[in-house]
């Protein structure tokens, strides 16, 4: 090759270099600027997501009022709450986590929210949640864990205005119990109790009150919920209920600064270990962050012996409340709980999948849940470790406070749109999203617009079949996601990918709050 041939080859190749670069600027500067609007999506999905008697300023113009009998087989009232996903059922095990998510969104990132004019709504979705968790709770162990029969709703595609399915309620008490959904429940109110006391303080000790007495009736009846509701072991079977015990306890600490709870928290025996995923069926690693956020405070206050702060002061960094003293046990839960960072970010011993694309990937069925689920603890996390000037020692190398929250801003910016299908994962945001989600209320023309009842059957043949985008968009959901090859078709019956999940955006609220 000639010196000038080589020159111009040389020009042509930082000219397309810049191009290339300033492309890439280009199109993370535009996603990072709509942050905002992502948050204020997420929102409105959970107004889509709502049952019960909608109220009169509600935004989401293509639902009515739906299963307003929910709960008159057993004479109570059980109706509000929110459907699970596309289909119109109401679990409680996975709804309670949501509201556990949500609320601790409102907790950490309520300036941000604020700052955005988001709070209130935040607030709003949260309270949806609790009003109806109250209700499924009308005496100290009893919990209504279920509405709706899951395999006779699924067997139909009706809007739930339109429902004529069974609508059982399932509970469990003393004699059926369900450790696990009660443990869980008792997170949830515990959590939203923190949410609500700055505004609503009645509100608030309503909902510990509930707490509590979910907290002690899940330890005095052990087991499995689907034990005792088996119609739900098909749908969310829970794999144990250890880990809502202890996330349970960690929220009742939070919210009471009592100490019997954390003296159960020091005292179990089975704190999980380094997790793989974070999610409804999982809260251990929920625990360790919680708890590690306690032992960090240790330090900040000087309760710690000094020597054993010198020994600790690199690796422990969490800013906490609460006043009590350094542990091995609250060091174990901090350890835990960065292993598991540390894989995220690729610095670990056991490194959690990555796509292509850059995506972290932990499981086939739905991974965006669990996606948006850890994006979350590395926001908190970085939150904690920016307070209290502190950073991680990963196996293969250390992370500071904004390599967290860089991480977590990567995985946004995939899931709105910076990926290998230029598309956004996210309903409604962009120009380029799943059109075809698989959802029943989305996916049949509006009630609003058709007052005629859409049988059965007839949701099959009409709309759930038919080729074109869902009349209605169903704003600010986020679908299950591309698989491990960043592929993804926007198929009305691919669930495993195009079915949004109430338990997947609780979660991306706080951190959209949190790099909005």
């Amino acid at each position: 090759m000639s010196q000038l041939k080589n020159r111009s080859s040389k020009c042509l190749w930082t000219s397309t270099l810049c191009i290339v670069l300033l492309s890439m600027s280009m199109t993370h500067g535009a996603v990072s600027r709509h942050y905002g609007e992502a948050l204020t999506k997420t929102l409105l999905y959970f107004e889509a997501q709502r049952s019960g008697k909608l109220p009169s300023n509600h935004r989401v113009n293509w639902r009515g009022d739906s299963a307003l009998r929910d709960g008159s087989d057993s004479h109570v009232d059980l109706t509000g709450g929110y459907y699970d996903s596309g289909d119109n059922m109401k679990f409680g095990f996975p709804l309670a986590f949501t509201t556990t998510m949500l609320a601790w969104s409102s907790v950490e990132m309520a300036s941000q929210l604020k700052a955005h004019k988001e709070h209130k709504n935040v607030l709003a979705a949260l309270k949806w949640a609790t009003d109806y968790l109250i209700k499924a709770h009308p005496q100290p162990n009893v919990l209504y864990g279920q509405v709706g029969e899951g395999n006779s709703d699924h067997a139909c595609w009706m809007r739930p205005e339109d429902m004529t399915t069974p609508r059982p309620s399932y509970r469990i008490d003393a004699q059926h119990p369900g450790a696990d959904i009660a443990g869980e429940t008792a997170a949830a109110m515990a959590a939203a109790s923190l949410a609500f006391a700055p505004y609503n303080a009645a509100y608030a000790k309503k909902l510990i009150s509930h707490a509590k007495d979910l907290f002690e009736f899940a330890k005095a009846h052990p087991g499995v919920y689907q034990s005792s509701i088996s119609n739900a072991g098909g749908f969310y079977a829970s794999s144990g209920y250890e880990d809502e015990l202890l996330w349970a306890a960690a929220w009742l600490h939070r919210a009471t600064k009592r100490h019997t709870y954390l003296k159960y928290l020091n005292e179990a025996s089975n704190i999980g270990g380094s997790r793989t995923v974070f999610a409804w069926d999982d809260k251990f690693l929920g625990a360790q962050v919680l708890m590690a956020k306690v032992g960090y405070m240790s330090i900040l206050t000087n309760l710690c012996d000094k020597k054993q702060t010198q020994l600790n002061i690199l690796q422990m960094q969490l800013a906490l409340e609460g006043k009590v003293k350094c542990n091995r046990k609250m060091e174990e839960y901090k350890s835990m709980a960065e292993q598991f960072i540390c894989n995220c970010a690729q610095k670990g011993s056991n490194n959690f999948k990555k796509t292509h694309g850059g995506l972290l990937w932990f499981l086939p069925w739905n991974n965006l849940q669990y996606t948006t689920a850890a994006s979350f603890v590395l926001s908190v996390y970085s939150k904690y470790l920016k307070a209290a000037k502190a950073y991680i020692r990963c196996p293969s190398g250390s992370l500071q406070a904004s390599d967290l929250r860089d991480l977590a801003r990567a995985q946004v910016d995939y899931i709105l749109g910076s990926n290998p299908k230029n598309m956004s994962y996210m309903v409604g945001f962009g120009t380029k999203y799943p059109k075809r989600p698989h959802h029943r209320g989305a996916s049949i023309v509006s009630i609003k617009k058709n007052r005629t009842a859409v049988t059965c059957t007839a949701g099959f043949n009409d709309w759930y079949h038919k080729p074109a985008p869902n009349p209605n968009v169903i704003t600010g959901a986020v679908v299950g996601g591309p698989d491990q090859n960043d592929a993804y078709g926007d198929a009305r019956t691919d669930f495993q990918h195009n079915e949004p999940v109430l338990a997947t955006v609780a979660p991306f609220v706080g951190v959209l709050a949190a790099i909005a």
